[in-house]
């Protein structure tokens, strides 16, 4: 069965940091594309960060600079670090895979939970 668990959300500062984690089991950790995404109330889940096979990565306009997407396939584990926070990120954050390479489209096979992040002061 595949699971993937996030975490590391809370509630951060303005111009603060964060680094979520997403554990993946269930299947071949390397042989499947694995993205960020977000969710804000009432609005659409939004493509964040993704990497593709070769280790290259995708970021949203909104997010570049500040945002890294990196994976480790002995851990089994995808991470998102987040710098220079703000206000506008709070959002539900998701961590999604699959064996087809959607980009950053949110039509991947399968999610996590997420995690809440809320950057305010």
């Amino acid at each position: 069965e595949v699971q993937l668990v996030e975490s590391g959300g809370g509630l951060v500062q303005p111009g603060g940091s964060l680094r979520l984690s997403c554990a993946a089991s269930g299947f071949t950790f390397s042989s499947y594309y694995m993205s960020w995404f977000r969710q804000a109330p009432g609005k659409e889940r939004e493509g964040v960060a993704t990497i593709d096979s070769d280790g290259s990565t995708s970021y949203a306009d909104s997010v570049k600079g500040r945002f890294t997407i990196s994976q480790d396939n002995a851990k089994n584990t995808l991470y998102l670090q987040m710098n220079s926070l703000k206000p506008e990120d709070t959002a539900m954050y998701y961590c999604a895979a699959d064996r087809i390479y959607w980009w950053l489209l949110p039509n991947y096979n399968y999610w996590g939970q997420g995690t809440q992040v809320t950057v305010s002061s």
